[in-house]
């Protein structure tokens, strides 16, 4: 079961990770043309495609070099956040270069447009980070340690749901009015 458990985090993680890489590269291919709108509001659903097509792209893209990065960290129970911004950074640079042409004659990729390298590997910087905060501090004491405890008594008239954790809790009196 924890086994099952570990592979559905890794999962949620990996399209976490890819989501937010999808909207940095799309953002930062696209934020030339945007500063040159001068028309006015932009179409909320045509950037709603667009960041739809880069999260699709990036993990289809991304999903063997990442599963390799996943694989590595994984069976050797690498939990640094070192190791996932390199491995993120490795990730958005192959999915890079696996765009540009290269010549084998010459043992060179022909076309490397730096801005998108450095797009590319700075997305994959911030999407090994985002898998950091899901997958690997979820498999470090304390946080794999805790429990979450859920209570239901459901009746024809009423419903009592108790949602219990292991944290240190707080008295929500004494939190401010969202009002004032």
């Amino acid at each position: 079961m924890a086994l099952i458990g570990r592979l559905f985090v890794v999962f949620f993680a990996f399209l976490a990770a890819c989501l937010v890489a999808g909207m940095i590269v799309v953002g930062a291919v696209l934020y030339p043309e945007f500063s040159d709108l001068d028309t006015g509001m932009i179409d909320e659903s045509a950037i709603n495609v667009v960041l739809g097509f880069g999260f699709i792209f990036l993990s289809g893209f991304a999903l063997l070099p990442a599963l390799v990065v996943v694989l590595i960290t994984e069976a050797f129970y690498v939990r640094r956040v070192l190791a996932y911004a390199v491995g993120g950074a490795v990730v958005g640079a192959a999915c890079y270069l696996g765009l540009v042409p290269f010549d084998p004659e010459t043992l060179k990729f022909d076309g490397i447009v730096r801005r998108h390298l450095e797009i590319m590997t700075g997305a994959g910087i911030v999407a090994g980070l985002v898998y950091w905060l899901i997958a690997s501090r979820t498999a470090e004491p304390p946080y794999r340690d805790r429990r979450i405890h859920v209570h239901a008594h459901m009746t024809r008239d009423q419903s009592i749901f108790m949602i219990r954790d292991e944290g240190p809790g707080f008295d929500p009196c004494s939190l401010p009015d969202p009002t004032d």
